[in-house]
């Protein structure tokens, strides 16, 4: 049964995360993400989830994926992804993102990062719902591509997630799933 959610938005960040030699870059586009992420953020009601890149022709790849899928054939093909499209927005970076979520919502968002590592100033996803369902500023969850988010980032964020581990030593989840696994831990039923 539905039912009212929080205010909260999602980011997909390309920019700055690390690659494997954990230098800062602009990470590649995987297309695959931007339809499953927009799935995600429709069936937990996230109110936008932000395709985060700098990269122009990532934007441009982005932006024609969306159209397609929104509009014309594509969305008479297939109307639950148009639906679950329509949930995401492509922008150069953070700042644009943070400056919608303010005036959509009268404040800026709190910012929460993500990461497969283990911070000191970490919150349990048991608090994070707390403050999600208690308070109503909105909240932004920061997703890293590549490596994962450039420390520089994290340590502009009001809250980092706990990591999600599983049984194993391993411990590096496709980022589409990651924000399933999240969003059902901060807003599932």
């Amino acid at each position: 049964m539905p039912r009212e959610v929080p205010p909260l938005f999602l980011a997909l960040v390309h920019f700055p995360v690390y690659n494997k030699e954990r230098q800062v870059v602009a990470s590649s586009l995987t297309t695959i993400n931007v339809h499953d992420l927009g799935r995600v953020a429709a069936t937990y009601g996230v109110r936008c989830c932000y395709i985060v890149t700098p990269l122009r022709r990532h934007q441009e790849l982005a932006n024609h994926i969306i159209a397609h899928w929104t509009q014309g054939h594509g969305a008479a093909y297939n109307p639950t992804r148009a639906e679950a499209l329509r949930h995401v927005r492509v922008v150069a970076d953070l700042a644009v993102a943070e400056g919608e979520i303010a005036q959509q919502c009268g404040m800026p968002p709190r910012r929460v990062a993500t990461d497969a590592r283990r911070f000191a100033r970490g919150i349990s996803y048991r608090a994070l719902r707390q403050l999600l369902w208690s308070e109503e500023a909105p909240f932004l969850l920061l997703l890293g591509t590549g490596w994962g988010l450039a420390e520089e980032l994290i340590a502009r964020c009001d809250y980092v997630l706990m990591p999600i581990y599983g049984p194993t030593a391993f411990n590096h989840l496709p980022v589409r799933v990651a924000a399933g696994i999240l969003l059902d831990r901060l807003l599932g039923c």
